[in-house]
Parts: structure tokens; C-alpha cells; sequence
């Protein structure tokens, strides 16, 4: 390592992750100058308004853990956030008056007990639609709020003890799209729509087992009866209206220049207002881009940057595009797709840049394993931090990330590996890991790992596994059945004993769980048993340093415990085993806390990574 993580000034990967950050403002629609947006306050995300028209940013929420979930009115009368202890994601919606300041005119409007969010939705008459779920399932919720008023007795649309939510509702609050579960597989949900006034069921779509539906978008007038979905009919994820006055499903077309189908997988899509025009974000080999596209033709035009990759995205009324973009070498920053233009700078310090990706294209044993590369100046072989990225459902992207710019800076190589289990390489990548949890994974790890290690640019005597979420499960999993390929593991809020875990988690992650697996613990125990990483901690043979969040709904710290004191009561493990906790959830929003955590890592690698 090249620099001491106490060093004064402040080090570069430090101001990194201390740098102010916007996410991208979400806008009423019909006051499309007022709009709700997350960022920096104090050193926490925190929930603001912010008037477009004057620039005028106006805190809203000041909560010591941050707040980032929340929604605006059709009006802009209103912002909403949701308002849990600490990280734990079980909680209510409040709302206040748009430009008031913390504890100003707070309300409560939804009079339901404390649930986790299943959805929000919020139509111009006052129709709110709530998702909440509990141990007894998803339950979604219509009720009426009006202008300082308490709302109406919630009405209850649809109740099911499998996983759900409540995804989108129609221009004129008359109908919302439900995502659910029923069939017990909620890695593939279906669709139901229904009325918001009686919960009466207007239309289903179902693709059956293995295929999963997404609703997109209603489109932008009343009565118009049309919704964007996402289908995986052709083993990818595409784009189609679905028209409930008529039943049709027609898919919508996204061409290349040379008039062939985009190559990559719709993850989300947006009605333009003339309702004619739709804009899909399109991820293809790590990166996320967006397109717009006239319904009824052959053409498909990229919209925004066309290098690094978009993280969100919407249409504004004038029919410009607002997103938030970055690249691995450069920082987020909110854009206007027409100017290319920043629309909101943080205020304050910004990030600095880093290294630009390199691509990888490692041969693995279930087909060609896709991953990113960061290298530091100088010649190889580098000590190497192979990054495990959560999810699984998810894949990391060239976009900036201050945690692996930071072991860039320290003289490492950074790979991220998309393994089998990845979105955007297509439904049967995605669904690979069925059967083999964990495991598959780890084989592409280890193909993408070998790979680098043939090609001289990485030190397989130095070489740290990290992940947090599901790259924390694969992290320990991978000490226990690689233990001679890791130097060293850092494992942030992860699985360790898979079994408690299921048993402690939140509701929606127990019916993951049951889909991922074939059931429960208790129906395919040996599915369980083969999975968990607690099940091999008697072949670790790394130092480990564990991060845990004290309220962590998702992967609980009870189950970390576990793991931690399997280990540690070994006599023939030399260690250590350092488990460090905070006191939130599922990871953390607040600047200091952030940076203890790295500094730890940093610190802990260079206590035990070979010279």
C-alpha cells in the first residue's frame, strides 16, 4: 500500500466519499419547477425541496441516519418521506408542506401501522396508494388525502400472504398495477391491475414460471388505458404496451442503426408527455444507457451520454431528459440530456475523479464472464481487491464508485466481476445460479481471478475478496470453499449462516429466498445447508474484518454472530476474525460513518496482506 490512511491533509479517497451528492430531483407534474430530491446535508442524505425556478434548496428531513426515500405531489403541495429507527426500513409515510424546513408541519396521513414499504403512489385528486408489507404478507391500501386533512379510511385493494407491490397507478388515480407473487416465485412476479376505488381486478397478465413481468409506466392522460411492461418472452428483458381496453400486448421495437434489435435489457421505461414517445434505459456489458423511441416506427435514438452509465432518468414536461450519470473515472453528476449541462451542482466539495474500466472477457464454465478492470500506475502483478457486487439481481457498472477508487489509489487493481446470477447478460444468466447458490457464482470468480492471474496483472499471494449484501455472502462463502485462493476477506452486511438469516430477515427476502432455493430451510434443508457460508467455517484460513449494521432488516446481525463465533472458537485458525458494527441498517448514508468503515479496511488490509 502507497498511502496511510491517517495521513493530514485528508487523503484523496476520503474527500471522495465526504464529497456533497445529488440524486436525481423528482418533480411534480403538474408544478414541474417544484420538486423533492436527496442530498448532502450535514454529511447525510438527506430529503429536500427544491425550487427549480430560483434554485432555492430547502432542507427537509434531518434525521442522524439520513433519509432517502420520498415522492412530491402532482401539485408540488407536498413532499413525502418515509420515516423508520435508524435503518431498520420499518416505518410510515409522513409528509409536510413543500418548502418547510425539519419538523415543520409535519404530518402523518396514511393511518396504518408501521409496516415495510411495498410503494407509494400519489395521483392529482388526492388518491394515494400505499404498499405495505408485514409478517403477514403485502397488503395494498387506497385512501384520500386532502390539503392539511387527515386521510379517508384506507381501503384495502389487494392482500396476499406471498410478496408484492404496489408499482404504478394510471393518470387519473382510477387504476393501479400490482407486481405480485401469488405463483410463490417473486424473482419472476406477475401483474394484476386494479380498480383503486373497490380493489376490483380489471386485468391480469401472467408469463408463467420462470418469466418475469415488470409494470414500467401508465401513460401520461386520463383515461388512456395503456402501460409500459417489461417482459423476458425472448429470454432477455424488452419492452411492450400492454392495452388494458383492448388486452393486447405489442412489443416496442428498440433498433440500432443498422435497423437490428438494441443489444442489452430494458430495466426501466418512461412515457414521454405526448404519449406517443417512450424513453427506455437500456444496460448492455456494464453499461447503462437510455433511448428514445416513437411508438409505431423504426427509429430508436440514444438519448444523453454515450459512454459510462445512467442511474436514473425521466422525461420533463418541455420534453428534455433529466439523468444522473457517471463513468468509473468520473463523478455522479445531474445532467440535462438537451444542454448537457449539469441542472443541480452539490453544494460543496466535489469528488475527485479516478481511473477509467478496462474490459474482461474471462472464459468460465458456464460461458464468458463479463467484468470491469481498475488498475493503478505502474507494472503488474498488482495486489488485487476482487469486488463481489450485491444483488444478485443486480451488476456493477462502469460508474464511479469512491470505495474502489480508493484501492486504485492505494496501489491496487480492482476487478468486478458480473457472474452468473448478473442482470443485463440475458434471463438465463440471471437465473444460473438456480440450483447452485452461491457456488456458481464463485466459479466465476475464480475463472475471472485465474484469468488475471495468467496475464501477469495480478498477484494471486495478494488478492482480497470483497463484497457487501450478497457480495458479503459470496465473500465468506468463498473463504470457506477457496480457502487457498484468498489472501483476506472483507465482507460487508452479509449472509454468514444462511439458516438464522432466513429465519431473522424481512418478509420479502424470506419469499427471495424461497424462490432462489426451491422453499424454505425447513423444506430443502440440504439446498440450505450446501449455500451457507457457516457451513465451511472450518476451512477458512483468511483474516477476516466484518461489517454489520446493528438494525440491518436484511441481512440481521444475530446470523453474523453466528458465523463470527464459529470461527473464532477454532484452535487451528490463526485470524483474526474483526467484526465491526453501526448503528443502522442495511449499510449506511452518513459521511462518518462511511469513512470509518473504509479507513478500517484500509487499515486491516495493511496489518495483514502480504508485503
Amino acid at each position: 500500500m502507497t498511502a496511510d490512511p491517517d495521513a493530514w491533509p485528508r487523503p484523496v479517497w476520503e474527500m471522495r466519499l465526504r464529497a456533497a451528492q445529488v440524486e436525481l430531483p423528482e418533480w411534480a407534474e403538474h408544478a414541474p419547477d417544484r420538486a423533492v430530491v436527496v442530498a448532502t446535508h450535514r454529511g447525510i442524505l438527506q430529503v429536500h425541496s427544491w425550487d427549480v425556478t430560483t434554485g432555492r434548496l430547502v432542507v427537509a428531513t434531518d434525521r442522524d441516519q439520513g433519509t432517502t426515500e420520498c415522492a412530491i405531489d402532482p401539485y408540488g403541495t407536498w413532499v413525502w418521506w418515509f420515516d423508520d429507527t435508524a435503518g431498520d426500513e420499518w416505518g410510515r409515510w409522513r409528509r409536510q408542506p413543500f418548502g418547510s424546513p425539519p419538523g415543520h408541519g409535519v404530518e402523518t396521513p396514511v393511518d396504518l401501522p408501521e409496516a415495510y414499504d411495498a410503494g407509494l403512489l400519489l395521483a392529482r385528486d388526492g388518491t394515494v396508494v400505499v404498499g405495505r408489507t408485514d409478517e403477514r404478507g403485502t397488503h395494498v391500501h387506497q385512501l384520500v388525502v386532502g390539503a392539511g386533512e387527515a386521510g379517508t379510511a384506507p381501503v384495502l385493494l389487494y392482500s396476499h400472504p406471498n410478496d408484492a407491490g404496489a408499482a404504478a397507478l394510471s393518470h387519473d388515480g382510477n387504476l393501479v398495477a400490482i407486481e405480485h407473487s401469488e405463483r410463490g416465485d417473486n424473482r419472476h412476479p406477475a401483474l394484476r391491475v386494479v380498480r383503486t376505488d373497490t380493489g376490483a381486478v380489471v386485468a391480469d397478465l401472467d408469463d408463467g414460471p420462470g418469466m418475469a413481468l415488470t409494470a414500467h409506466d401508465f401513460a401520461p392522460r386520463d383515461g388512456d388505458l395503456r402501460l409500459l411492461v417489461g417482459h423476458e418472452r425472448r429470454g432477455r428483458a424488452e419492452l411492450a404496451v400492454w392495452d388494458l381496453g383492448t388486452g393486447d400486448v405489442h412489443d416496442v421495437h428498440l433498433t440500432g442503426d443498422d435497423g437490428r434489435p438494441l443489444p442489452g435489457e430494458v430495466t426501466a421505461a418512461w412515457w414521454y408527455p405526448d404519449g406517443r414517445t417512450v424513453l427506455a434505459a437500456v444496460d448492455h456489458r456494464a453499461r447503462s444507457r437510455l433511448y428514445r423511441h416513437p411508438l409505431g416506427t423504426r427509429t430508436t435514438t440514444p438519448v444523453g451520454p454515450v459512454d459510462g452509465s445512467v442511474s436514473e432518468a425521466a422525461p420533463r414536461p418541455d420534453g428534455d431528459v433529466w439523468l444522473r450519470w457517471s463513468s468509473a473515472a468520473t463523478p455522479r453528476t445531474v445532467l440535462s440530456a438537451r444542454t448537457g449541462r449539469e441542472v443541480l451542482a452539490p453544494a460543496g466539495l466535489r469528488a475527485a475523479p479516478s481511473v477509467p474500466v478496462q474490459e474482461v472477457s474471462a472464459p468460465g464454465p458456464g460461458g464468458p464472464v463479463h467484468a470491469l478492470l481498475r488498475l493503478p500506475a505502474g507494472e503488474g502483478p498488482f495486489p488485487v481487491v476482487v469486488d463481489v457486487h450485491g444483488g444478485p439481481a443486480w451488476h456493477r457498472s462502469d460508474a464511479f464508485s469512491p470505495h474502489l477508487a480508493a484501492w486504485v489509489d492505494h496501489g491496487f487493481a480492482v476487478v468486478s466481476v458480473n457472474y452468473r446470477g448478473s442482470t443485463g447478460y440475458g434471463s438465463a444468466w440471471r437465473d444460473a445460479l438456480e440450483g447452485r447458490v452461491g457456488l456458481t457464482e464463485l466459479e466465476d470468480v475464480a475463472a475471472v481471478h485465474d484469468h488475471l492471474v495468467d496475464r501477469g496483472l495480478v498477484d494471486p499471494a495478494r488478492s482480497v475478496l470483497a463484497g457487501a449484501s450478497w457480495g458479503g455472502y459470496l465473500t465468506l462463502l468463498g473463504l470457506g470453499t477457496q480457502p487457498d485462493r484468498w489472501t483476506l476477506g472483507l465482507a460487508d452486511v452479509p449472509v454468514a449462516d444462511y439458516v438464522a438469516a432466513y429465519h431473522e430477515e424481512m418478509p420479502d427476502l424470506q419469499a427471495f429466498d424461497r424462490s432462489l432455493f426451491g422453499g424454505s430451510p425447513e423444506q430443502v434443508p440440504e439446498a440450505y445447508r450446501v449455500a451457507s457460508p457457516i457451513t465451511y467455517a472450518g476451512r477458512v484460513r483468511a483474516p477476516i474484518l466484518i461489517t454489520a449494521g446493528e438494525n440491518d432488516p436484511r441481512c440481521p446481525i444475530g446470523q453474523i454472530d453466528n458465523y463470527v463465533r464459529a470461527v473464532r472458537s477454532r484452535e487451528d485458525y490463526a485470524g483474526p476474525v474483526e467484526l465491526y458494527t453501526y448503528g443502522s441498517g442495511h449499510g449506511s448514508v452518513v459521511d462518518d460513518e462511511e469513512v470509518e468503515q473504509l479507513r478500517r479496511q484500509l487499515r486491516f488490509v495493511a496489518a495483514h496482506l502480504n508485503p
